[in-house]
């Protein structure tokens, strides 16, 4: 993250004594990325954060691949995941390489009858449908329809959800999640032609402190497998912190498009990146306003990445019968570009109102065979006139 941020009750200087009003040591914590060598933030608990009393289980969550070498394009229909009680049960990845995974899922109820750690990877996930809260041991963030949650690595968290019928895009990134560094000056700030600035991140607020010893459930993943893990005190236990690493939220709503005389290409919409992957928003906003100008994207060539869109609302002007939550993933390798009509339909009009997330990686991806079972099969086909 990259602009500097705390919560809670910090000593003045790092790495010196620090107790509590009653004499008690608070323990000091650096919650760092690549060893020491980038952004980190100092935690101070009020106990050690090491004590483990058990590993009670072990299981392997790595998804199957129906799909190594993908050359057809795909559409499916996200809405036919099936919700499911439990927070990581309902998660069903469909694609994966060796860069991350990506799925979707429909938790009915909240994730707080143990407590989650992702050690492998960083977490996007993007609310289509839903509200609730995110708790983590670094503060909670509010979240709502049209919300990106950004999770880096190691973070223990819970989800409360005020409702059943959630619907969830999400992303797991062996890389770390930034916001792309052309809108950014060399010290991290976002510039006056970027998109959105930090006025529009939502940030941790309302730091839980608990002073409970017993035995206190995590599960933790790690290289595809579960291990669930008993602590001997709560893990939300921090009295205070600062620093850059830390999790924190954006909406999609907040997004302000960059539009152009005639039509510009997919890198305006981009809203974070790693060294893998790309993710963009697609917002309303006014077609171009060349007096020719065709507003349909023009036919392009996937050469180094595949290209997967995710469609949230409105009416997606380059495709033919899409609806809300359906996926589509055009393969690297593969010229793709408007459906049939789509262009012709697109002349002359002034604005879209299509919402929808893109995430183009730079590995192609592996099709799982959750994703099979929601998949039309003729999709590729869908260009012959």
């Amino acid at each position: 993250m990259p602009i500097y941020h705390k919560l809670g009750n910090i000593p003045q200087k790092r790495h010196v004594v620090f107790k509590n009003e009653k004499g008690q040591h608070q323990y000091e914590q650096l919650f760092g990325t690549e060893g020491f060598h980038s952004h980190s933030s100092l935690l101070y608990h009020v106990h050690r954060p090491t004590q483990v009393k058990e590993i009670t289980k072990t299981y392997d969550v790595t998804p199957e691949i129906a799909v190594e070498k993908n050359i057809k394009a795909i559409l499916l229909s996200g809405f036919d995941i099936q919700p499911e009680n439990d927070f990581l049960e309902s998660r069903k990845d469909l694609f994966v390489n060796s860069d991350c995974t990506i799925g979707l899922a429909a938790p009915k109820e909240s994730l707080t009858g143990y407590f989650y750690k992702n050690a492998d990877a960083d977490e996007m996930i993007f609310v289509h449908q839903g509200k609730g809260k995110l708790r983590t041991f670094m503060g909670n963030i509010n979240f709502e329809y049209g919300d990106y949650l950004i999770i880096p690595r190691g973070m223990i968290y819970q989800i409360e959800f005020e409702t059943t019928d959630n619907r969830l895009l999400y992303v797991e990134t062996f890389h770390a999640i930034y916001t792309p560094k052309r809108y950014k000056s060399s010290s991290g700030q976002l510039l006056e032609h970027s998109p959105f600035c930090e006025r529009d991140y939502k940030l941790p607020t309302e730091l839980e402190t608990h002073n409970q010893k017993g035995d206190f459930l995590m599960k933790v993943k790690k290289e595809g497998v579960i291990h669930e893990v008993i602590f001997a005190t709560h893990p939300f236990d921090v009295v205070g912190w600062d620093g850059y690493n830390y999790p924190w939220g954006f909406s999609i709503h907040n997004f302000e498009p960059i539009t152009g005389r005639v039509h510009l290409p997919p890198p305006i919409h981009q809203t974070f990146e790693t060294p893998a992957m790309v993710i963009c928003s697609f917002c309303p906003r006014l077609y171009d306003y060349h007096p020719q100008a065709v507003p349909a994207p023009y036919n392009h060539s996937n050469i180094d990445s595949d290209e997967l869109l995710y469609y949230v609302d409105g009416d997606f002007m380059s495709r033919n019968n899409i609806k809300k939550g359906n996926i589509t993933l055009h393969p690297k390798g593969m010229a793709h570009g408007p459906a049939p009509g789509a262009m012709e339909r697109s002349v002359g009009q002034k604005e879209t109102k299509e919402l929808a997330v893109m995430i183009d990686t730079f590995k192609p991806l592996k099709i799982t065979k959750q994703a099979i079972q929601i998949s039309d099969p003729n999709y590729y086909k869908s260009w012959v006139e």
